[in-house]
C-alpha cells in the first residue's frame, strides 16, 4: 500500500504522465493501461535508478517504452485479426494484392529483428504512423538521427527481404512476383 505522504508524488506523476500518454495512444482505455504499466515498471525499476536528477527523464523512458510496448502489441492484434478477416473473404483477390498481404506478414517479423534503435524508429514511423519529428521528439533524439535510424531500418529490411525471396515489382512499384530463395526463405522463419 502507498503510504500517506507518498499519495501526492504518484498523484502528480500521474497529472504529469498521463496526458504525455493519452497524447500518443488516444483510447482512453488504453492510456489508463499503459500509464498503469508506467507505474509498474518505474516501482519494479526504482531501485536501479542511481542518479536521482535524472528520475524525470528517466519516467518519460519508462513511459516511451511502454507507448511502443503497447502499439507494437496492437500492430499484432490488427495482424491476426487482419489475416482472419481475409480468409472469411469469399473473392479472391488478385495476385498483387495478395502477394503484398502476405510480404506486409514478413514485415512485422523483420522489424522484431532489427536492433533497438532501428526497430524502436520504424515501430513509431511506418507502423504507428508519427512524423519523422514526432518520433524523434518522442524518442528524445534529434530529427536527424531519427531520420539516419530509419534510413538504416529501411535498408535492414529491404537487406532480410532480399536475404529470403526474388521480389518483382511492376513499373508503379506494385508486387507482381515473390519466390523464396531455396534455403534462405527457411532459414530466416526458423530463426
Amino acid at each position: 500500500m502507498i503510504e500517506a505522504d507518498a499519495r501526492g508524488a504518484w498523484k502528480e506523476l500521474d497529472a504529469r504522465i498521463r496526458p504525455y500518454v493519452e497524447r500518443r495512444i488516444g483510447s482512453p482505455a488504453d492510456a489508463d493501461d499503459v500509464v498503469q504499466e508506467v507505474f509498474v515498471r518505474m516501482q519494479r525499476g526504482l531501485s536501479a535508478l542511481r542518479d536521482e536528477e535524472r528520475f524525470g527523464p528517466w519516467v518519460y523512458r519508462v513511459a516511451r517504452s511502454a507507448i511502443a510496448d503497447h502499439q507494437r502489441a496492437r500492430a499484432r492484434r490488427a495482424g491476426r485479426e487482419a489475416v482472419v478477416d481475409t480468409d472469411l473473404a469469399a473473392p479472391e483477390p488478385d495476385v498483387a494484392d495478395r502477394l503484398e498481404a502476405e510480404l506486409s506478414e514478413c514485415v512485422a517479423l523483420f522489424v522484431a529483428r532489427l536492433p533497438s534503435p532501428y526497430r524502436e524508429a520504424i515501430t513509431l514511423t511506418e507502423l504507428q504512423g508519427l512524423t519523422q519529428k514526432e518520433a524523434a521528439e518522442l524518442a528524445g533524439v534529434s530529427v536527424s538521427g531519427m531520420k539516419s535510424r530509419v534510413q538504416r531500418g529501411r535498408e535492414r529490411i529491404r537487406e532480410m527481404f532480399e536475404e529470403c525471396c526474388e521480389i518483382s515489382l511492376d513499373c508503379r512499384g506494385r508486387v507482381v512476383g515473390c519466390e523464396p530463395r531455396r534455403g534462405r526463405a527457411q532459414k530466416i522463419s526458423s530463426a
